[in-house]
């Protein structure tokens, strides 16, 4: 008989899976910092660099800086994170003084101490002179009195000789200067008073220097001085006479009377001013009124050299 033996059967193999050994934690130690160069400067403001390795731990930076090596102003404080490898740091830097020496340094801080980098400088460079000037007021009746003021900035700005220049209508004589020279205040600040306006003048303003700073071109418009004379009350369809004169004393120029219609001045009766004396010139014409209402009298001035102004509005009323 034969006899079978029984299948031997391979025990499968069980691998056992034995975790890894766990990395050892890399050590925390102080960040390291280094002071890099500094960019983008201007007169007011400039970009700091530098590096931070951070040493493993949560780290912040900023920079500290100032004009002495005491510092004094320092960046808000900025996070550089907590890996193992330098990382770029920036400071942005504003207020800061032209023509003026810096040191700065970067400082970084975790939980297991401070460092600093090495001190730097950087100097900021002069800032261009510039004016900001303006007539006030800028339109005057004839005789009037204006100021002509402003700033001057810039390195070098404060405590600085400037003087006032005119060049009045037809404005082909150019500037010359007029008045005193004034020193600018500890901001640069000045002002000119001009009495006595009688023309259209434009103005400016200067320093002393041999290559001069100069202001923009600043107007003042000039205007005549008309007074008025005119009853207050008239039967409707009568003839009222209005008279008065015009300084300065600019003789054949255009008179209309007006009656305010709405919102817009409508022209009535025209005239031309005539010969008073050296200081004022007259003028007269008769109007029919056929309405109540606000009048009043312009005078226009064709060459220029003068601004038109009307005189005082009267209410003029009708009777029975």
């Amino acid at each position: 008989m034969i006899r079978i033996a029984p299948t031997v059967l391979a025990t499968a193999a069980i691998v056992a899976v034995v975790p890894a050994a766990s990395q050892a934690a890399a050590p925390v130690v102080k960040p390291r910092a280094s002071t890099g160069l500094a960019g983008s400067i201007t007169p007011e403001s400039a970009t700091l660099t530098g590096a931070v390795d951070p040493g493993g731990a949560p780290t912040n930076y900023r920079f500290e800086f100032g004009t002495t090596t005491k510092y004094g102003l320092k960046t808000p404080r900025t996070s550089a994170g907590f890996g193992v490898s330098p990382v770029a740091a920036t400071g942005g830097l504003g207020g800061l003084k032209s023509a003026t020496l810096y040191h700065y340094r970067i400082v970084a801080s975790n939980r297991k101490g401070t460092v600093r980098g090495k001190d730097r400088t950087f100097k900021t460079p002069r800032q261009p002179l510039g004016f900001a000037v303006a007539a006030n007021p800028s339109a005057v009746a004839f005789g009037g009195t204006t100021t002509i003021a402003g700033t001057l900035g810039g390195t070098g700005s404060a405590g600085r000789q400037v003087r006032l220049e005119q060049n009045p209508w037809p404005y082909t004589a150019g500037f010359q200067p007029v008045g005193n020279v004034l020193l600018t205040t500890a901001t640069g600040g000045f002002s000119f008073p001009v009495l006595g306006l009688g023309i259209n003048t434009q103005y400016r303003v200067s320093t002393t220097d041999k290559t001069p700073t100069v202001s923009d071109v600043v107007g003042t418009q000039v205007g005549v001085v008309v007074t008025t004379n005119v009853k207050r009350r008239v039967k409707k369809g009568n003839t009222l006479r209005f008279s008065g004169r015009v300084r300065p004393a600019k003789v054949g120029e255009q008179v209309g009377v007006q009656r305010l219609s709405g919102t817009a001045w409508k022209t009535l009766k025209g005239s031309r001013t005539r010969t008073g004396t050296a200081e004022y010139a007259n003028y007269a014409t008769r109007v029919t009124i056929r309405k109540s209402g606000t009048y009043r009298v312009f005078v226009t001035v064709a060459d220029g050299s003068l601004q038109g102004l009307p005189g005082s509005s009267v209410r003029i009323s009708l009777r029975r």
